[in-house]
């Protein structure tokens, strides 16, 4: 069922398709241009297509919002989007801008905002969700409501700032390359001050999706008490990398900074060469010993701090059991513990046919040895047979991938070896 009135709280994320119901992309927010005596009319919205790539979609061409999903003709400019002079992005610019009322009773922060369509078939700005201050001392929040647009004023220019509070509210779910796409979309003074009020790990997130351009205009507007918390919450293998293409006196001092434990993991990384499986593996797996049951393994994969990849096998080794360990004596795949009684000890369900990788083993060694045996993960060992680390997948294909790849359409490039960067 068509919509004639929606709040673009709920419209961001959703489905674009096209009339016969192929999925075009995803709405990531609505331009409207504001009127003399008159509400913002909606000219189009921000769409992300594959490729990771924002175009415009006039709003003429939508000709159905509702159930979940924005319906189009069809026809899509796959020119790349940008905003012109005079236009205003409902979600990134609007939401969090202060209003006053007109009957003078003061001000309210606006939380969401209510498009509806005309009987002339326009989209307008009808209505706003907005909040007063807080009154007293307490801890609840101000009163709020939905009020017409006729009914409050803004005080200040239409391009005024929007309150970073607000907006973090949308931010701090999204996943974390979407996180990173947009803060990249906001203008830089906007994307800082939200940066400044995301928690470190956010940040962390969304710096180990962005480009080496993109981390460093980040990180170097940091104080360096900061980057290096931030830093001590990426994964050490990115951590070493935005670190490596840093000027080195920058690089020492955030180093210096850094928890003792984090400083190290990355310190023993910079001593390899980006394409061996030293420089691409994450140092810090899941390390058990031979007599854990599989009780105790399942229960560390399930820590939210190991990604997919990280958790899909534990290594056993002799003590000492952090990296680099005693010697490697094989793995327990996640899939296999699941067949075992949560008592059985892993040393009866090792898998010691996989051979771990040497750490100065070429990262194209790496590629081949994961992609014909159908791997997630490879172990790496050093000349002592020590675990020192673990390459997973998605090392490897960040590794092959260009340093843009997040950002171009499937046109604008092809697999190539370039890696990241940074380390010699």
């Amino acid at each position: 069922m068509t919509e004639t009135r929606v709040f673009v709280g709920r419209l961001a994320g959703r489905g674009v398709f096209d009339p016969v119901g192929d999925r075009i992309g995803k709405v990531r927010d609505l331009l409207v241009v504001y009127r003399p005596a008159l509400a913002p009319r909606v000219v189009g919205m921000i769409v992300e297509i594959p490729g990771k790539r924002r175009v415009f979609v006039p709003i003429g061409r939508v000709t159905s919002i509702g159930a979940g999903q924005v319906i189009t003709t069809g026809l899509i400019n796959v020119r790349r989007f940008e905003q012109r002079a005079g236009e205003t992005r409902l979600i990134a610019e609007m939401i969090g801008r202060e209003v006053r009322y007109n009957d003078g009773s003061g001000p309210a922060m606006i939380e969401d905002v209510a498009i509806e369509r005309t009987r002339s078939n326009e989209w307008i700005v009808s209505q706003l969700f907005v909040r007063r201050p807080r009154v007293g001392s307490g801890f609840s929040r101000g009163v709020a409501q939905t009020v017409a647009w006729g009914e409050v004023h803004e005080p200040q220019d239409p391009g005024a700032a929007q309150s970073s509070e607000l907006l973090l509210q949308t931010l701090l779910d999204l996943r974390p390359a979407d996180l990173a796409e947009a803060l990249l979309e906001l203008p830089r003074p906007r994307m800082l001050e939200v940066v400044g009020e995301l928690p470190d790990d956010r940040v962390a997130d969304a710096l180990e999706e962005m480009t080496e351009i993109d981390q460093l205009a980040v990180l170097g507007k940091l104080d360096s008490v900061r980057a290096a918390d931030v830093l001590d919450r990426m994964e050490p293998d990115d951590a070493a990398d935005l670190i490596a293409a840093l000027p080195q006196d920058t690089g020492q001092e955030l180093l210096g900074l850094m928890e003792p434990e984090e400083a190290e993991d990355v310190r023993r990384l910079l001593e390899y060469d980006a394409d061996t499986a030293g420089g691409l593996m994450n140092p810090s797996p899941i390390v058990l010993s031979a007599e854990s049951s599989v009780a105790e393994a399942l229960a560390m994969i399930r820590r939210q701090d190991y990604d997919p990849a990280m958790a899909a096998a534990v290594y056993v080794t002799h003590p000492p059991y952090e990296t680099p360990t005693g010697e490697y004596l094989g793995l327990a795949h996640f899939q296999r513990m699941l067949r075992f009684p949560p008592h059985e000890r892993l040393s009866a369900l090792l898998d010691t046919e996989i051979s771990p990788v040497h750490e100065q083993t070429s990262a194209a060694e790496v590629s081949r040895r994961l992609a014909s045996y159908n791997l997630v993960s490879l172990p790496v060992v050093d000349d002592q047979r020590r675990l020192v680390g673990v390459v997973t997948i998605d090392d490897v294909l960040d590794h092959l991938l260009p340093d843009d790849w997040r950002h171009a359409s499937d046109e604008d490039h092809h697999l190539g070896g370039h890696g990241r960067g940074g380390r010699k």
